[in-house]
């Protein structure tokens, strides 16, 4: 069964290990966040840091692992068919709005949506690492400076995740402009 997440919005669920996790961009142009906990100690997670070591690569795809924090396998990713996802940009928060965007109002963030639906798993705010960013298009240049493109993900694309663990997950539709070419749109996802 499909399941939607709203635009700027999100939720948590758990994951068996073997299970498999289909996040699809139905309209295209929508990044998703994704974060990942070991359901049975929370203090392990996803590490970004872990999965470039070990992965040497920045560009995280099919084919590739997610990592934790105690260097274990996490998820395993068995299709891509959009082939561009972020690893290095944590999660956006109403800090980001304020510092980058110059917004002092109200705005909804990943940071936000992954905060509430994982509280119910006793999920702390500071526990949240860098989010596995799926569809997002960061660009670098040779001195090392950081731009956020339009997603090239198109209505239908998808990845395909395998659990290598027991997993609590939480993921949104990603509510920064920049990262989703000036529009919200929804996520769907399917657990196999």
């Amino acid at each position: 069964m499909i399941c939607k997440i709203e635009k700027q919005s999100g939720t948590a669920f758990t994951l068996k290990k073997g299970q498999q996790l289909k996040v699809i961009d139905p309209m295209g142009e929508q990044v998703s966040d994704m974060v990942l906990f070991n359901a049975q100690d929370p203090r392990e997670k996803l590490s970004s840091g872990k999965t470039l070591d070990f992965q040497e690569k920045i560009l995280i795809g099919k084919g590739d692992f997610l990592w934790s924090n105690r260097c274990n396998k996490m998820m395993e990713i068995l299709e891509d068919t959009n082939g561009r996802n972020d690893f290095l940009l944590a999660p956006c928060s109403p800090e980001t709005f304020e510092i980058m965007y110059g917004n002092n109002d109200y705005h909804p963030s990943c940071f936000e949506n992954l905060s509430k639906n994982l509280k119910k798993f006793e999920i702390e705010p500071d526990d949240i690492p860098t989010a596995f960013n799926i569809f997002m298009n960061v660009q670098w240049d040779q001195d090392g400076n950081l731009s956020v493109e339009p997603p090239l993900s198109k209505a239908g694309d998808y990845l395909l995740f395998e659990a290598k663990m027991d997993l609590l997950i939480g993921i949104t539709a990603c509510s920064a402009e920049d990262s989703n070419n000036g529009s919200f749109k929804p996520i769907h996802y399917e657990i196999l």
